[in-house]
């Protein structure tokens, strides 16, 4: 793709100062889960830069927390990339995989004895995630790590089909194995704070949620499109775009970044008015301050992603 693929982002660029601490700590929690890393040696892993889109995105959090970050991080683009093999074209693999790592989230897990590398890198991860966070916390957490699971066997199903879906399926799918709800999950339990409910439910705070999901996926689709294209992946929305409209790829791109450009407008638009709803819901001092961080962790994502993918060695820049 030619250099399209870039947002007018009206956020100062910010990083963690605990991120080289970090990196090396994140290298030694990869070599302890050796295994989990079945497509890519560690050399060029590291020039994902892991850690750096960890700063990025979690740029206030304490240097254990931000451990934490680069872990999971590391976890979901290692097991994504799992499925560049020919089990990403045997749905019912994925899922009797993707049940068994559910399992370890409601505390059934099916063999404790003999768990895989993968299952024991998510065990160690959810253990850490879920310390120290509320019953509610934990049973939102867990439906959105199943969702993220469950919708794997579905692309895995895809590939095998080889037909392009339609946008709206597109987007049924993407959404989940995206995994952006679990991440946005983490905002809070990185910063060690809890969003109140009629504030994580409200109408304007869930539109600012689905737009700061979609545009890091919509844009990952234009930067990792010749990945995907030369391994026959199908759930690539510049493919869609280009099955929609006709045209070249390129000009598919140029939609898609539009598109996403647009999204980051309305989410500005949105975040705008939080000072209002939160007069208008009568929020204590503490809960207007989680609101808000909230809202700054959402933009962190939406800023500190777009900095690390134009730069990672992941999609070959």
């Amino acid at each position: 793709m030619p250099n399209v693929a870039l947002l007018d982002l009206p956020f100062p660029p910010r990083s963690n100062p605990h991120r080289v601490s970090v990196t090396r700590r994140h290298q030694d929690w990869l070599l302890r889960h050796d295994g989990l890393a079945v497509t890519i040696d560690l050399p060029s892993y590291d020039r994902w830069d892991v850690p750096r889109l960890a700063a990025f995105t979690s740029p206030y959090s304490a240097a254990d927390d931000l451990g934490l970050a680069a872990d999971l991080l590391g976890f979901y683009f290692l097991f994504d990339d799992r499925f560049d093999s020919a089990l990403g074209r045997a749905p019912a693999q994925v899922a009797e995989m993707c049940t068994r790592l559910t399992s370890l989230l409601h505390g059934n897990d099916p063999a404790p004895d003999i768990r895989t590398p993968v299952e024991q890198a998510f065990a160690d991860l959810w253990a850490r995630s879920e310390r120290g966070m509320s019953a509610r916390w934990r049973a939102r957490a867990a439906y959105n790590w199943e969702w993220y699971f469950a919708c794997h066997p579905a692309e895995a199903a895809g590939r095998l089909s080889g037909r392009l879906p339609d946008r709206e399926g597109y987007l049924a799918l993407r959404r989940g194995t995206a995994a952006m709800e679990t991440l946005f999950d983490m905002v809070e339990r990185l910063n060690r704070f809890e969003l109140p409910q009629e504030v994580l439910h409200h109408p304007t705070f869930r539109r600012m949620r689905q737009l700061a999901a979609d545009i890091p996926s919509f844009t990952n689709d234009v930067h990792s499109y010749d990945q995907e294209i030369a391994r026959g992946d199908v759930a690539n929305l510049v493919m869609i775009v280009c099955e929609e409209r006709g045209g070249t790829p390129e000009e598919a791109a140029a939609q898609v970044m539009c598109e996403a450009q647009g999204m980051v407008d309305r989410f500005v638009e949105l975040s705008s008015e939080v000072p209002w709803i939160c007069d208008l819901l009568g929020l204590s001092p503490a809960a207007r301050e989680a609101a808000h961080r909230y809202v700054d962790g959402l933009t962190a994502w939406i800023a500190g992603y777009h900095r690390w993918e134009i730069a990672t060695g992941r999609y070959g820049n």
